[in-house]
């Protein structure tokens, strides 16, 4: 069973980046990322808002776009974003999978 909300570290762990990176993607993309927020003010993200900080990750790290770039990325065409994100995450996991079946033999 997923959860439903993970904290800012969980997020932060789960791509690899900074909890400092995180926050300032959100805030930046508070057009299409939006955490709710604990008693205590801490940040917790749905899957939604993950997938689309994987999204900003990929086109900020792999792609080499500015934070500018990639706002305008997502006004113009964010669906061939999403596909591609989705794509290579299939192919990670694959690939996983593929090296555990070789350690196993």
């Amino acid at each position: 069973m997923a959860k439903l909300l993970y904290t800012m570290g969980e997020v932060a762990q789960m791509l690899g980046e900074a909890p400092s990176a995180v926050r300032y993607w959100s805030n930046y993309f508070e057009k299409y990322v939006k955490p709710q927020r604990n008693a205590k003010g801490n940040r917790l993200f749905h899957e939604d808002d993950i997938e689309t900080l994987k999204q900003i990750q990929f086109l900020v790290k792999k792609q080499g776009l500015t934070l500018e770039g990639v706002a305008q990325k997502f006004r113009e065409d964010r669906r061939s974003v999403e596909s591609r994100v989705k794509v290579l995450s299939s192919l990670k996991a694959i690939r996983e999978q593929l090296v555990a079946v070789r350690n196993v033999l």
